[in-house]
């Protein structure tokens, strides 16, 4: 592992300058017990509205906890004040979208995925390769990346197993901040005991100086990803083309029925007519999409495609 150029550090956050009217007084505790039924059930019709996240009223003490601080930046003592402001300003909408967002996520999740890849998926387009059959092109639709380690990890497993293959992979999230994260690719050094030994040699730097003790993603893994802001609660997709492969893992459960159907549609129709959906373990298609089936649990293929050419 070769280490951490000196000056690559993680980019600052970014939020607008505090406002000085912000007062210390305003305190976690006393909003907590400040926010009215009205006032949450208008928020959470909001996130809905913006985003498809369903927060049912158990989640009153969590909306509280992380948009508290919103409240505290911009100096003002009342959710209803938060609301009118936050109805009336786009980009404060993305910084509530930013706070309420859950961003967990940790390298090569889901092991079976990755033995799934590494058994079937990855041999058979081998060898339609070697055939003729398949072109050496693969795209990866990584959507709800969070702070990049699935994208990084697919990028890692792909360029060890297709030298000189053409790698593409889009990865989306719906919170700047985690993109940010992301983009910049360093993260604790702690994070090395998710990562098999083999592709932290050929894939991670290791951090020196000020940079000591944090892993950065190497050039040749963030040179086929590309990160950008998508809401996938919009009506249509800034995507364009196939892929091969669609992540969507640990995101369904935020959305209620309507929203998944919504979001499982449109994202299928990006999937190649040989292509996989990925979910997260805890999810399923059941009753939400009847445009794929699955092979193995929490992995899909499109209604059409020959189940014998993709189960293991």
């Amino acid at each position: 592992m070769q280490p951490l150029d000196v000056d690559s550090r993680p980019a600052a956050t970014a939020d607008p300058a505090p406002n000085p009217r912000a007062s210390s007084l305003v305190s976690f505790q006393a909003l907590s017990h400040e926010i009215s039924e009205k006032e949450f059930l208008r928020l959470r019709n909001l996130v809905y509205e913006e985003a498809g996240l369903w927060l049912t009223q158990a989640k009153t003490a969590l909306l509280v906890g992380r948009l508290a601080k919103r409240l505290r930046h911009h100096g003002l003592r009342s959710f209803k004040q938060y609301y009118e402001l936050v109805i009336n300003s786009p980009e404060e909408r993305i910084q509530m979208l930013d706070a309420l967002s859950t961003n967990e996520t940790r390298f090569f999740r889901e092991p079976q995925h990755f033995e799934l890849l590494k058994t079937v998926i990855f041999p058979k387009w081998a060898e339609e390769a070697a055939t003729g059959c398949r072109r050496r092109k693969i795209r990866v639709l990584s959507a709800g990346c969070s702070t990049g380690q699935e994208p990084y990890s697919l990028a890692m497993v792909l360029l060890d197993r297709f030298p000189g293959w053409e790698i593409e992979i889009i990865a989306t999230d719906l919170s700047t901040r985690a993109l940010e994260i992301a983009r910049t690719g360093i993260w604790p050094a702690a994070k090395v005991d998710e990562i098999p030994s083999s592709y932290l040699k050929a894939f991670m730097l290791k951090g020196f100086a000020d940079q000591e003790g944090k892993i950065k993603a190497g050039p040749e893994i963030r040179s086929v990803i590309r990160f950008f802001r998508m809401n996938l609660n919009e009506p249509a997709y800034p995507l364009t083309g196939k892929f091969e492969m669609i992540f969507c893992r640990n995101v369904l459960i935020y959305f209620d029925q309507r929203g998944r159907e919504r979001v499982v549609r449109r994202l299928a129709s990006f999937l190649s007519p040989d292509g996989y959906f990925f979910l997260g373990h805890a999810e399923s298609l059941h009753a939400v999409s009847d445009r794929l089936r699955s092979i193995i649990p929490t992995v899909y293929i499109g209604k059409d495609q020959a189940i014998d050419d993709a189960k293991p």
